[in-house]
């Protein structure tokens, strides 16, 4: 693939090929997990739209879809926030099977924040689906039981993945140049 004559893409990290054969692999292996019931797929926005959607349209299984939105407040630049949601849920997730579903998991605390606020509504069970998982920032321990791609500490544009509200819209994944101009 040809780099787009976009002056803040460093490379192009996925292709759009490679973004739709491995959400179409992660959605086989999450159709056979809950292969006998439903799942309540529960996007973060604004970040998830994109992969939520193009997930739910492989899985197998019926699927339920909703949504929260967060913000995080933080008292020193970079050092990790209050986390508090902004938009909760529709609907109660009270013994549903619940797939928590995120763009990007990079310190992880704001998925496990998310992860222990839902567990204690009683779900029947709960897990942790990204398409990027940035492990080398990761601060606090946590499980992600479903992933697209691990990638390098670089900050990445695309799939849902923006930078100041612009470039979600891109169906690659690229890594912008550090400038960020």
């Amino acid at each position: 693939m040809k780099t787009p004559a976009l002056p803040m893409i460093e490379r192009v990290l996925f292709t759009p090929e490679q973004i739709a054969a491995r959400i179409t692999e992660v959605a086989a292996e999450i159709s056979e997990r809950y292969w006998n019931g439903s799942l309540k797929m529960i996007g973060v926005l604004k970040g998830s739209v994109f992969f939520l959607t193009a997930l739910a349209r492989e899985l197998t299984i019926p699927v339920k879809v909703d949504f929260l939105a967060i913000s995080s407040f933080s008292n020193h630049s970079g050092a990790p926030g209050v986390v508090r949601i902004a938009k909760d849920l529709d609907e109660s997730i009270e013994g549903e099977d619940v797939l928590l579903v995120e763009d990007i998991v990079d310190t992880g605390f704001t998925a496990r924040y998310l992860m222990q606020t839902l567990a204690g509504r009683g779900p029947n069970s709960i897990s942790l689906c990204t398409m990027l998982d940035r492990t080398p920032r990761r601060i606090v321990p946590l499980q992600v039981d479903f992933c697209c791609f691990e990638i390098p500490d670089r900050f990445v544009i695309g799939c849902g993945l923006d930078y100041k509200q612009l470039y979600r819209n891109l169906d690659f994944i690229a890594v912008m140049k550090a400038d960020k101009s």
